[in-house]
C-alpha cells in the first residue's frame, strides 16, 4: 500500500502541495484527475522517489521511495507523459532494461507489443508518436511492478490504440497491483478507473470510489432539468445532470461532468465524501 500522510511540496518559493493525505490500495485503477498545474505529476514523480517532500512522508510498503532502495524501485514503475525515442528496437531495449525488475516478463512484452500491433523490429526513434507510446505502455506492464504509475498514458494515441490500452491494463495486471493513471482523457478512462481522486490546487477534494459516488449523487441522463441540480450541460436530444441522490438510486457516473461538479461545489463536495 502506499501511504501520504501530509505532505507539503513546492517549487522554489511556489506550493504544489500542500497537507496531503490519502492513500492508494491494491486491487485498484486509480484515476487522477485535476487542472493543469495542481500537482498530479509532482505527485507521481514523489511516490517513485524521483523528488523529495518537502515536509510530511509517503510510504511504500513502509519505506520512503526517496531512499532509492533496489526493493522499492523494482516494485515501482513510473510511465511519464513524454517517453524517449532511444537509438533501438523494442526488442533490444526490453532485454537491456527490464533487468531492472526482477519481475520483468519478456514474453508479455512481446504478447502485448502484438496486440497493439507494434512492430518489434522497427528502431524506437524512428516510430510515430503513438506507436512510441505503445511501445512504453507495454514496457511499463511486462514490469509486473506492483505499483503502475502512468502520466498521460493515451496522450498521441488514436482512437483504436486506446482501446487497445484499455483492454491490455484490465488483461495484463494483476490483481493485486496497485495502478494510478493522471489524465486529462477522462472518456479514454471512464470504463476502467476506480477510485477517483480529484486534485485542487494544495488539496484533495474527492477522492471516493465508484460506488461511493453514486450512493452520493445521481447522474441524470434525461431531458427535463433540475434546478438544484450541482452541474447541467446541456446536450442534442438530453442534458447530463449531477445531483444529490437522495432517492438511493443508481446511476452510471459520468466522470466528466463529475469534474466540474465537483469544482463549482468544491467544499460542499468535501464535505459530502469526508470520511470520518
Amino acid at each position: 500500500m502506499i501511504q501520504i500522510n501530509n505532505i507539503s511540496f513546492s517549487y522554489g518559493e511556489t506550493p504544489v502541495l500542500e497537507n496531503i493525505t490519502m492513500k492508494f490500495e491494491p486491487g485498484r485503477i486509480y484515476g487522477l484527475l485535476g487542472e493543469n498545474g495542481v500537482g498530479k505529476t509532482t505527485l507521481l514523480t514523489l511516490l517513485c522517489g524521483l523528488k523529495k517532500v518537502n515536509s510530511g512522508e509517503i510510504a511504500v510498503d513502509g519505506t520512503n521511495p526517496y531512499k532509492r532502495k533496489p526493493g522499492t524501485l523494482s516494485s515501482i514503475f513510473y510511465l511519464p507523459d513524454e517517453v524517449a525515442p532511444v537509438r533501438m528496437t523494442p526488442e533490444v531495449y526490453a532485454a537491456n532494461y527490464g533487468k531492472y525488475w526482477e519481475s520483468f516478463d519478456i514474453a508479455k512484452f512481446r504478447t502485448v507489443m502484438q496486440e497493439f500491433e507494434n512492430p518489434l523490429e522497427h528502431r524506437m526513434d524512428r516510430m510515430s508518436c503513438g506507436q512510441l507510446k505503445k511501445t512504453y505502455i507495454a514496457f511499463a506492464l511486462a514490469t509486473n511492478a506492483r505499483y503502475l504509475l502512468m502520466d498521460e498514458p493515451t496522450n498521441g494515441l488514436d482512437i483504436p490504440s486506446k482501446a487497445q490500452f484499455r483492454s491490455a491494463v484490465t488483461r495484463h495486471t494483476s490483481e493485486d497491483s496497485t495502478i494510478i493513471i493522471s489524465t486529462h482523457q477522462v472518456r479514454d478512462m471512464e470504463n476502467i478507473i476506480d477510485p477517483i481522486v480529484i486534485l485542487d490546487r494544495r488539496d484533495v477534494l474527492l477522492d471516493a470510489s465508484i460506488q461511493e459516488i453514486t450512493e452520493k449523487l445521481f447522474f441524470d441522463y434525461g431531458s427535463e432539468l433540475h434546478l438544484d441540480a450541482m452541474y447541467t450541460e446541456v446536450i442534442p436530444g438530453m442534458a447530463v445532470q449531477v445531483v444529490r441522490n437522495t432517492t438511493g438510486q443508481e446511476s452510471k457516473v459520468s466522470i466528466e461532468a463529475l469534474f466540474n461538479a465537483v469544482h463549482a461545489h468544491k467544499e460542499e463536495i468535501k464535505a459530502m465524501f469526508t470520511k470520518e
